[in-house]
């Protein structure tokens, strides 16, 4: 494991109970959605559509939110929408959820104070509207962040077509959060698979392989870059993504670092990836330094990331830094 961290201090047992919250609750939750009811009414067909059993987030409240994080000792939860995102095949359309998302989600971090942050969400593919809002949300509502999927269309984020986003977002130095989705080309490949099965693990690497190749990584260098669910599919192949980086001359020329230095950059939530599997293999890659915990909730119930970041075996300080002090580093709004 990276850094020397790790090593077990909680005997079996002492993990479960060690997730009744202390007091205060001191824990940030970068991966936290919000569903408003006027998304709903655009978004619940699609959202249905890959998500069946999860009718029950169309009740989603922010008291709901409340509830679980002082059952669990979260103080503040980073928000933003999952997927499908706000793009439904209309500029103006998705223009206005984004808007209205961003505004809900505003309205909650100033009745909630010290509960709530914004990853503000934006109309893309739309790049001309996009930018509109990225000034609006940083400028108008004081955002704490920009929350992205990891592919539009046949899109990836490394892509020219989103220079102008990235652009805009290393002159900010904004904090980015992506959050998988399935890319049009793979969200019905296996019969009776559903997306987030396999595709949202894939996309995610496909998302950080895109920014790599690109030279984005290296050209951005400004941004935070954060990914879900401990980077999906990279850790197990990232070696096989560092090598191959380096065979293309004009490649390798768009790295200067080298691929694994661009690499260990990214910062990873924990949502639903605390097992050893996940959470000890994207460890090779990032150290205690770059890992923020993560629930998904509502789609996930916190307990289903908590235990296990709690048993893993992390020492305290590392544990520290894992459940608020690098979130505090990136958001600093939250110190105060």
């Amino acid at each position: 494991m990276a850094g020397g961290m790790l090593l077990c201090s909680a005997a079996p047992g002492e993990a479960q109970e060690a997730a009744s919250p202390p007091a205060p609750p001191h824990r940030i939750d970068v991966h936290h959605h919000i569903l408003p009811p006027k998304y709903i009414e655009v978004a619940r067909d699609r959202l249905l559509s890959f998500a069946p059993n999860f009718a029950s987030v169309l009740r989603w409240t922010p008291a709901q939110s409340i509830e679980q994080m002082d059952k669990f000792g979260i103080r503040t939860a980073m928000t933003s929408l999952s997927n499908p995102g706000t793009w439904f095949g209309n500029v103006e359309e998705a223009r206005a959820l984004a808007r209205m998302s961003n505004d809900y989600a505003a309205d909650m971090v100033r009745d909630y104070p010290g509960r709530f942050g914004l990853l503000a969400s934006l109309s893309l593919p739309d790049v001309e509207g996009s930018l509109r809002e990225i000034a609006y949300a940083f400028d108008t509502l004081k955002a704490d962040g920009i929350a992205l999927l990891t592919s539009y269309g046949d899109k990836w984020p490394g892509d020219p077509a989103f220079a102008p986003i990235f652009e805009e977002l290393e002159r900010r130095r904004a904090t980015v959060y992506f959050h998988p989705t399935s890319a049009d080309c793979c969200s019905a490949l296996m019969k009776d698979v559903p997306a987030p099965a396999v595709e949202y693990m894939f996309d995610t690497t496909r998302a950080i392989t895109s920014l790599l190749f690109s030279g984005s990584l290296s050209k951005y260098r400004n941004i935070n870059f954060i990914f879900s669910h401990a980077g999906g599919a990279t850790a197990p192949i990232v070696e096989r993504i560092a090598r191959l980086a380096t065979v293309d001359k004009e490649i390798a020329a768009r790295l200067p670092e080298g691929p694994m230095a661009e690499m260990k950059r990214l910062y990873f939530d924990t949502a639903t990836s605390t097992n050893p599997e996940n959470l000890g293999a994207i460890m090779r890659l990032a150290s205690a330094d770059k890992i923020l915990f993560g629930s998904d909730y509502p789609f996930l119930p916190v307990q289903a990331t908590l235990p296990g970041l709690l048993k893993f075996g992390f020492d305290a300080e590392s544990l520290a830094r894992i459940e608020r002090g690098n979130a505090l580093q990136l958001f600093p709004r939250l110190r105060t």
